[in-house]
C-alpha cells in the first residue's frame, strides 16, 4: 500500500531502539524524511545508519530527552516543522506505590505525559496550518487493564491518552490526527528489564516469568516491533485521517473486554 506520506516530515521520539526504532524504520521505508530522537549518541548513530541504508535515504538523529526543555529544544532544532509526531518513552519498572514518592511521580509524568504534550503543544497549531499532521503516541495497554505495580507507568500515559482524545477532536478538522497505540507484551529490552524487576521482586526465575508471560498471551507468543513499526506508519498515513482520538490495542488478543 502507497501509504501517500512520501516527502513528509517525522520526528520519532525513542527511535533509536524497540518499538520506536520500528516505528521510524517503516516511515522511513514510506519515503519520510526521518529524524530519530534519544539520549544516548552511541545507539543513535547505530540506528541511523542501519536504517538509512536499508531505507535508501538519510536518517537523521539528534541527542534529546524529551522530559527536558533543553531536550525538546534540541529536538525540534533538528526537526524544525514535523509532520509527524510519534511520542515513545520507556514505562518504568514494576515497584510497590509504597516506596513511590513525589519525585517518582513526577518524573514518570514527565517522561510519560509532560513531555509528549509538550511536544503537541509546540507542534499541533503549524501542523493544523499546513492542513496536515500525524501524532501518534505510543503508550501501553495498562492504560485499559491497570496494575498496581505498574502505577507509575499506568498514571502518567492515562493522563496523556485522556488529553489527546480531548485535543484530537478540535484538530481533526484541519487534517490533523492524534491516536495512541497501546502495545501489549512485546520482545523488547524494556519487557526484559520489566521480566528482571519482576524476577528481583517475586524471587523467581528470569526463565520462568519471560515464558509465562509469552505462553499467557492468546497468540502464544510476544509481540514483534515491527507489528508496531507497520500500525504506527499506516496510522501517521493519508488513509487514517478520518480516524482520530483513538486508543488502539496491539496485544495479542489479551485484554478481555469487547470495549
Amino acid at each position: 500500500m502507497n501509504l501517500g506520506i512520501e516527502g513528509r516530515r517525522a520526528l520519532v521520539f525513542g527511535g533509536s531502539k524497540g518499538m520506536g526504532h520500528a516505528c521510524a524504520r517503516h516511515l522511513a521505508l514510506a519515503g519520510v524524511h526521518v529524524c530519530i530522537a534519544a539520549r544516548t549518541e552511541s545507539t543513535l548513530i547505530k540506528a541511523a545508519r542501519e536504517l538509512s541504508h536499508e531505507a535508501g535515504r538519510a536518517v537523521h538523529w539528534v541527542v534529546a530527552d524529551i522530559t527536558t526543555e533543553e531536550g525538546r529544544n534540541a529536538a525540534l532544532d533538528a526537526c524544525a516543522t514535523p509532520d509527524i509526531l510519534i511520542n515513545n518513552s520507556d514505562g518504568f519498572p514494576p515497584g510497590d506505590f509504597r516506596d513511590w514518592h513525589p519525585p517518582e511521580w513526577h518524573a514518570a509524568l514527565d517522561a510519560m505525559m509532560l513531555g509528549p504534550i509538550e511536544m503537541i503543544r509546540r507542534t499541533v497549531d503549524p501542523m493544523m496550518e499546513r492542513r496536515f499532521g500525524r501524532i501518534v503516541n505510543i503508550v501501553s495497554r495498562s492504560v485499559k487493564t491497570p496494575h498496581l505495580e505498574l502505577g507509575l507507568s499506568s498514571g502518567a500515559r492515562s493522563g496523556l491518552v485522556s488529553f489527546s482524545a480531548a485535543l484530537a477532536r478540535h484538530t481533526v478538522r484541519y487534517n490533523v490526527t492524534i491516536n495512541n497505540l497501546l502495545p501489549g507484551v512485546f520482545a523488547t529490552d524494556a519487557q526484559r528489564r520489566h521480566v528482571q524487576k519482576l524476577s528481583q521482586m517475586t524471587g523467581r526465575s528470569f526463565e520462568s516469568i519471560w515464558a509465562e508471560r509469552e505462553k499467557g498471551n492468546p497468540a502464544g507468543r510476544f509481540g514483534d516491533p515491527d507489528e508496531i513499526g507497520a500500525w504506527c506508519a499506516f496510522m501517521a498515513s493519508q488513509h487514517a485521517g478520518f480516524v482520530t482520538g483513538q486508543s488502539v490495542l496491539v496485544d495479542g488478543g489479551d485484554y478481555p473486554g469487547m470495549f
